[in-house]
């Protein structure tokens, strides 16, 4: 089959919206719990935001290379195929394609439909209705073109800022708040390193969801130019807004009331706000999750079309082609939508979810490493960007990779290998299509 005839109708801003759109979902107003449960004091926890944002940020200057020697549609699965052959490359596609989109886009419809219900006081059983009906509608844009997912990604993601910036500044500026409760910084009660480790794996996992930009690479009017700068400063836009809703959060509230409630945000903004606090951070959760509902589905929907194009599903004539109208794939977003909507059925996307983010940092970790791989056997490649301070830089990514996936694989042995379980379920399909090849 030909490469992929995609065009490049996606600007930097839609590029930068589904970056910051995608990582601030739902996390911001609900992660400060586990973050300061396990941190055990204010200061380690914000310490663990500020190095988290940073692990992330050397991850995007990294990545960032080698999606401007391959800015192709995919990102990491053609990075990995590139450097270290088709079989990895497809391994990470078939792992995004099954699980980890799928069950993104289903998690974050129930969450989407359980505060929608909490809104307007409706009925438990009109949930898994609402969150289907609701990923129905943002595909069903999707399909309509790149212009109309990306548009409902740049309001989404605009409109989100607005009520974590109304609790930012309402919050700074919070009567009898101030520094004071950030300190102590130090626990009296654990280690140090334990403590801030913990709420490492925390809050590196709210900063997920940042390498999907990549899967737009090959619709990038200059991407060489465009994905760097995305992939940086969506990044640096992410950790301010962490680290400043964490700052106002804790000028409202100490620590350990955050770490007790499975509402941080709410609970915040009920003080800040008096009788009206729940409903803003209701339909502030709406609006942040619906963009990185879109977001997910935006980016997902381009991974069985890239698979297709190289011949690696069954299939492959149905899942390569586009739709002649709108010139999007529509099918790999059927694909997409059906598996989401029979994980909402099931209600599996959870515990999926789980598995898979181990694999995917895997993935991402092998991602840094090829980097360096590349410096090394292919010095003479052009390169219109180059990661700065090198080998440092993608060193501090590939241990902050290695600490997520070490630090899963001790706190839930289960669920990684699992995980790799369920990845390794391509294999049988790899093998089959290379066969069918030759």
């Amino acid at each position: 089959m030909d490469e992929p005839r995609l065009k490049k109708n996606i600007s930097s801003l839609t590029a930068l919206t589904v970056l910051v759109g995608t990582v601030i979902g739902a996390g911001i107003f609900f992660k400060p719990t586990a973050v300061y449960a396990a941190s055990g004091a204010p200061g380690v926890g914000l310490l663990a935001w500020v190095v988290a944002g940073f692990i992330t940020i050397a991850g995007g200057l990294t990545v960032a290379e080698i999606g401007t020697i391959y800015p192709q549609t995919g990102g990491m699965m053609v990075y990995l195929e590139k450097v270290y052959g088709e079989f990895w490359g497809f391994l990470v596609g078939w792992a995004q394609m099954v699980v980890y989109f799928p069950a993104n886009f289903a998690a974050l419809a129930i969450i989407f439909a359980t505060q929608l219900a909490s809104l307007f006081g409706w009925q438990a059983n009109l949930i898994v209705p609402t969150a289907i009906t609701t990923a129905v509608f943002l595909a069903s844009v999707n399909f309509l073109g790149t212009k109309y997912g990306g548009g409902i990604q740049n309001v989404a993601t605009f409109l989100k800022l607005v009520p974590l910036i109304i609790i930012i500044v309402a919050g700074l500026l919070y009567p009898g708040g101030g520094p004071s409760p950030l300190i102590p910084f130090v626990a009296t009660n654990r280690p140090f390193l334990p403590a801030l480790s913990s709420a490492l794996v925390a809050t590196l996992f709210a900063y997920d969801g940042w390498m999907n930009v990549g899967t737009l690479a090959g619709e990038m009017k200059d991407p060489g130019k465009t994905l760097p700068r995305v992939i940086v400063g969506g990044l640096s836009i992410v950790m301010a807004v962490y680290l400043a809703i964490n700052v106002a959060y804790l000028f409202v509230v100490d620590s350990a009331t955050l770490a007790a409630t499975e509402t941080p945000a709410a609970i915040v903004a009920a003080k800040l706000f008096p009788g009206m606090g729940g409903k803003l951070i209701t339909i502030g959760i709406l609006i942040s999750v619906f963009g990185a509902m879109n977001g997910y589905f935006l980016s997902g929907m381009r991974t069985p079309y890239v698979l297709a194009n190289r011949n690696m599903l069954p299939f492959s004539n149905w899942f390569g082609s586009l739709n002649a109208r709108t010139n999007v794939p529509v099918h790999g977003g059927l694909f997409i939508l059906a598996i989401a909507i029979l994980m909402m059925l099931t209600g599996s996307f959870n515990q999926l979810t789980d598995l898979i983010v181990f694999v995917i940092w895997i993935f991402s970790t092998m991602t840094f490493v090829a980097v360096l791989l590349l410096r090394k056997r292919q010095p003479e490649l052009e390169r219109s960007y180059r990661v700065p301070f090198y080998p440092v830089i993608p060193l501090v990514a590939i241990v902050g990779g290695l600490f997520i996936v070490v630090s899963t694989l001790l706190a839930q042995p289960l669920n990684a290998l699992l995980g790799l379980g369920l990845t390794f379920l391509g294999v049988p399909v790899f093998l089959l299509q290379s066969r069918s090849m030759k």
